[in-house]
């Protein structure tokens, strides 16, 4: 039993590679655009050695004008070599950057044939902090997790190419956002599962309870959009993308498709968590009737839930602390707080997400209960040997 385990769960792993593979393999059809951006120049990393604000114009609040970077450059075809950069200030703290000496900066270095002509300030580098902490990030997974940990770095590798490589080429190309919203969800649902238990009658019940509440958010989400006349360019850079030449988009039905997609880990979370209680507790007593495992299960779904919801909450909200303090300092009435299309998204992003996971808990109980317990038996035609609430405790 335990060797078929193993099988099934290898199973899930070599399938999920495969696809890694050919989701790395795959063009997202947006690959000129690439070439446009590598043609105007090289990026590369260089360290800020002085700075000149002789330009800049300080208001207190913003700076605007032009600060002057004496930079040398970390890489690229003239690596070792220094430039004076141009650092541009719009006047926006959300946008501009201020360099000091030692810094280190992205540059964009263009070319008049092969002699430089200019080279720009673009941001603070980065990326290798980032590749440190997704590092440490991997280490401590496979450190506490170890094989569990292993599958966890492939299912989050897998969730962001399909993001990336699928999910947002088709957007960009005009199809439907909740059609390929929805069968990228449902295909990272199963594989994300499936690296947890393997392709067994475990995986099953998860996902049948995830696909359930899915489905229910869904339709909820796309109900709500359209009675709440909330419009899609409620998300950031939403207008951006507009004046990018992709005017022809549907932001509504993009951020429908988004109620559902950010709901999925939750719904994903919740009913792993009962599946695997539901198992765990059929292999200690597997004289548990069917319906006694899925009240088990049951009880494990309304102690998560408490929390669920919450996490979903925290989760939208938290990206909207700057507009709640706007909102207090300028005495804005509560009644037009909830009235505002901003604040109605986060409402219908939490609510619509919990109406799912309150489905899928129960679904995933009986679900969990019927394929792993050993019998169907009914409660009141055997006794199964002790008090239900004590074996489910």
């Amino acid at each position: 039993m335990k060797s078929l385990k193993i099988k099934k769960t290898w199973a899930s792993i070599v399938v999920c590679i495969v696809l890694i593979a050919i989701l790395i393999c795959i063009p997202t059809g947006f690959e000129e655009a690439g070439a446009a951006y590598r043609d105007g120049g090289e990026r590369v990393l260089a360290k800020v050695i002085s700075v000149d604000n002789s330009t800049v114009i300080d208001t207190g609040l913003v700076q605007s004008g032009e600060q002057t970077c004496e930079v040398t450059l970390l890489a690229g075809s003239h690596k070792g070599e220094t430039y004076w950069a141009a650092n541009r200030l719009s006047g926006s703290l959300e946008s501009d950057k201020i360099y000091e000496e030692g810094d280190r900066a992205l540059v964009l270095v263009s070319f008049n044939e092969d002699e430089v002509s200019s080279v720009s300030m673009i941001d603070h580098y980065r990326l290798d902090l980032e590749m440190i902490l997704l590092a440490a990030f991997f280490l401590f997974l496979i450190l506490f997790a170890k094989g569990t940990g292993l599958r966890a770095i492939l299912s989050f590798v897998l969730s962001v190419l399909a993001i990336w490589k699928v999910l947002v080429p088709c957007c960009l190309k005009g199809m439907d956002p909740i059609l390929v919203g929805g069968v990228i969800t449902a295909l990272l649902t199963l594989m994300i599962i499936a690296l947890v238990f393997g392709f067994d009658r475990r995986c099953f019940a998860a996902v049948t309870g995830a696909f359930s509440g899915l489905a229910l958010t869904c339709v909820l989400g796309i109900l709500c959009t359209s009675t709440f006349k909330v419009q899609g360019a409620v998300m950031s850079f939403s207008e951006t993308l507009l004046y990018s030449g992709y005017e022809n988009l549907n932001l509504t039905r993009i951020f429908m498709a988004s109620i559902f997609v950010g709901s999925s880990g939750a719904m994903m979370d919740l009913t792993v968590d009962i599946t695997a209680a539901v198992n765990e507790v059929t292999q200690k007593r597997p004289d548990l009737s069917r319906w006694e495992a899925a009240v088990c299960g049951m009880h494990v779904g309304q102690a998560a839930m408490g929390t669920m919801t919450t996490t979903l909450l925290l989760a939208y909200s938290g990206g909207y602390i700057a507009l709640l303090m706007v909102f207090m300092a300028q005495g804005t009435p509560i009644i037009n707080i909830l009235n505002y299309k901003y604040v109605t998204s986060e409402i219908i992003h939490t609510l619509v997400g919990s109406f799912g996971l309150v489905l899928a808990a129960p679904l995933t109980a009986l679900t969990s209960g019927w394929v792993l317990a050993g019998r169907a038996v009914a409660p009141a035609e055997e006794e199964s040997g002790g008090d239900l609430d004590d074996v489910c405790k």
